[in-house]
């Protein structure tokens, strides 16, 4: 079979399955049992299927990704991000749009410690969008802070999902983790500036709320000193540990779900209950995530041993575009998917493709690999699939429309575009922190 006969074959059955409905981990599984009996020769190929599986899972480098997990969880279920939310708040009561900014710092310090866009985005949307609409908030500045704050956890470690992109891509986790650092960031004070000037320009977008209490002094900074700072040590402890190259990214994850654990205990907040709920919910999202794992893994190799990969590869390379165009037409496609399939399918569509593609024309794989992170999480706030953009459908008043929702989200995705950007003419903002490291 010729290499285009292949790949044409393996991607139609692809989108196929997933056009009828079938979950991704369960589309690339069908996907993989006919390309290993085509490809790997028939039942002994599905052996080596098996094999294939197994060994793509046992890598000691996918432990940080429940650790990272179990993190966020149980400062969920405990009631502690709760907690430093409110602290946030008291301290910034004079802003303009101060609930909008509440969204903003307080999604940006649970984004250091969950690691997850959709637990960051459910528990801001349940947590802050009935009081920001109560108190008269326009919807698009009620929700899109919001919305787009929940995208920053992709970026900034612990990331599950950085993780298991520098996995199924061999890029140094460390340095993944550690180059979404300064993106992150940046994205985070976009958002802040952009609500603040927003809101001072047209008060009506954000009414403020003379009924909060003015408190100065230390009663103004007693909550934040008392539920912020320490849990921000959490963050501190994970990357910095990570920085000083005194821990791995298996090492600094332990340490940061340990730390999670202690601080639930300090602030009396742990109870079994609250406990067994983060052990199941970590177990569950990283049962999927490794289940996927599996799928991707022997996808990659069917696509390689088949000829796919290697054919595609000298098709491009026969019209010698320069590193700049690959990485922008990859991007362009990741932009372009991200308006209609998740984030982990993205991975493993691309992968086997940008991956060879980035080492023969020599691009460091750590600055594509963060602006691959910011292409990914665009796409989940793009229409009309963005997963976000169903997170908050679902935690909105019935009374808003989908319409709305999109319109909250256009301004952010304006800013991340452009911080993508930023990062494609100023590599150093994705490489500069792990080259420090380094």
């Amino acid at each position: 079979m010729e290499w285009y006969s292949a790949l044409l074959l393996m991607l139609g059955l692809m989108f196929a399955f997933m056009a009828i409905g079938i979950p991704v981990a369960f589309t690339f599984l069908g996907v993989n049992l006919v390309g290993a009996w085509l490809f790997l020769g028939g039942e002994a190929g599905l052996g080596q299927l098996v094999r294939n599986s197994v060994g793509s899972i046992t890598s000691f480098s996918l432990t940080p990704i429940p650790l990272f997990v179990l993190m966020g969880e149980v400062l969920f279920h405990t009631g502690l991000a709760f907690r430093a939310i409110e602290a946030i708040e008291r301290l910034i009561n004079k802003l303009p749009g101060r609930l909008s900014v509440v969204a903003v710092l307080g999604g940006t310090t649970f984004a250091t410690l969950s690691g997850s866009t959709i637990a960051n985005t459910a528990m801001m949307g349940g947590v802050m969008l009935p009081q920001m609409l109560k108190r008269g908030y326009h919807p698009t500045m009620a929700m899109g802070p919001i919305m787009a704050v929940g995208g920053i956890a992709m970026l900034i470690p612990p990331s599950a999902l950085a993780v298991m992109l520098g996995s199924l891509a061999g890029i140094s986790i460390a340095e993944l983790l550690i180059g979404g650092i300064l993106p992150g960031l940046l994205m985070a004070l976009c958002f802040l500036g952009y609500v603040i000037i927003r809101c001072h320009i047209n008060p009506e977008l954000a009414p403020a709320d003379e009924s909060a209490v003015k408190v100065q002094g230390w009663e103004r900074w007693k909550p934040f000193m008392r539920d912020v700072v320490p849990l921000f040590a959490i963050f501190i402890a994970v990357v910095g540990s990570m920085l000083a190259g005194w821990a791995s990214p298996t090492e600094s994850a332990a340490i940061g779900a340990l730390a999670s654990v202690v601080a639930t205990v300090f602030y009396r907040a742990l109870s079994w209950q609250a406990l067994y709920k983060s052990l199941m919910e970590t177990a569950r999202v990283s049962v999927v995530i490794l289940f996927v794992l599996v799928a991707s893994t022997t996808f990659a190799q069917l696509l390689s041993f088949s000829g796919a990969t290697t054919g595609l590869l000298s098709l491009i390379n026969e019209l010698q575009l320069s590193p700049l165009m690959l990485v922008l037409g990859m991007l362009a496609i990741l932009l372009v998917l991200g308006c209609v399939i998740d984030q982990i399918s993205m991975m493993m569509i691309t992968l086997p493709f940008f991956m060879p593609l980035a080492h023969a024309a020599g691009i460091d794989p750590v600055w594509l690999g963060v602006m691959m992170l910011v292409a990914m999480e665009l796409g989940l706030l793009t229409p009309p699939f963005g997963l976000l953009l169903m997170v908050m459908q679902s935690v909105a008043p019935p009374s808003i429309r989908l319409q709305q929702i999109y319109g909250a989200a256009f301004p952010f995705i304006v800013m991340e575009v452009l911080v993508l950007g930023l990062i494609v003419a100023i590599p150093w903002l994705a490489v500069g922190l792990p080259r420090m490291m380094s």
